[in-house]
């Protein structure tokens, strides 16, 4: 039987990055690339049509979980949905917490982007881990992220950071995580994966303006634990530096909605359909949120 997956990427210069373009556009334009988090095709079909109808760049966000469920099927749909788009669609590993993970999908010439998350470690371990995955990755073309502190929470598909606790980020701190190679920055101000709790959301502006002072030249600032989040806020933290924006719970919940209110009303792929259809119109009014509309 035929390999399926597409030939692996050859080594390029970072720069002609089609993750890298859209957000160094984005950077000078002064608005947010919505990075969605997809699970299924629904997913992927929602934030292509989305991004297509809107003439937006996106991304399409897989977590390790794709692989060891699907093993390359979903990274090789994902990957011929953004070849195949009519406006710039890239596909990128968030979280990746393994060696193992990292090189799996690296070699599979999916990806233009991955995270390489090894913030389940010790500072120096993280700091050596993501230096030598950083390497393994750009040889192969693909730029990546990386966080600095620790993000608290989890989400479905990557929970190894789940019941450790928050570390803020410092602008000494994302200085060294810079220094190790990677192209994007994930800091931790006070933004938390999942939802915000009673507490509610309670970003460190300031914290933020500052490490985009101490960095943001350098590299590209990526903001996870976006649940609940408002025009407002959206808008100060794109002017903090912010131009990739993960979005899942605002798409990914409608979805689980129309299934729950459909169940035994629909056919199986009348579900579908509508499920895409929500996600869709969800995708869109992120687009209008992070101002990339028309800028593909």
């Amino acid at each position: 039987m035929a390999d399926a997956r597409p030939a692996k990427k050859q080594k390029m210069d970072l720069k002609e990055n089609k993750a890298s373009i859209i957000l160094a556009k984005a950077a000078v334009g002064g608005y947010g690339i919505p990075g969605v988090c997809v699970y299924n095709l629904e997913g992927i079909l929602a934030t292509v049509r989305a991004a297509s109808v809107k003439s937006s760049p996106a991304m399409l966000l897989l977590f390790p979980w794709a692989q060891t469920y699907s093993s390359t099927l979903l990274a090789t749909a994902a990957a011929e949905a953004a070849r195949t788009a009519s406006v710039p669609i890239t596909v990128h590993l968030d979280h990746a917490q393994s060696p193992y993970a990292i090189h799996e999908a690296a070699d599979t010439g999916c990806y233009d982007s991955i995270m390489v998350d090894m913030s389940h470690h010790e500072k120096e371990e993280n700091l050596r881990l993501t230096r030598e995955l950083t390497e393994y990755c750009h040889e192969r073309g693909i730029v990546t992220e990386a966080e600095p502190g620790r993000i608290t929470g989890g989400e479905d598909g990557v929970m190894d950071t789940a019941e450790l606790e928050a570390v803020m980020t410092s602008p000494e701190e994302a200085r060294e995580f810079v220094n190790t190679g990677i192209d994007w920055l994930a800091p931790a101000f006070g933004n938390v994966h999942g939802n915000y709790g009673p507490r509610g959301i309670q970003l460190e502006y300031e914290r933020l303006n500052e490490i985009n002072e101490a960095v943001g030249k350098d590299v590209r600032i990526a903001l996870h634990g976006t649940d609940g989040f408002d025009d407002a806020i959206f808008a100060k933290c794109i002017k903090g530096g912010i131009t990739k924006v993960n979005i899942n719970k605002f798409m990914n919940r409608r979805y689980m909605d129309v299934q729950n209110e459909n169940h035994g009303k629909l056919g199986l792929t009348q579900l579908m359909e509508e499920g895409t259809r929500v996600m869709q119109e969800a995708v869109e009014e992120c687009i209008d949120q992070l101002g990339s509309a028309g800028k593909a």
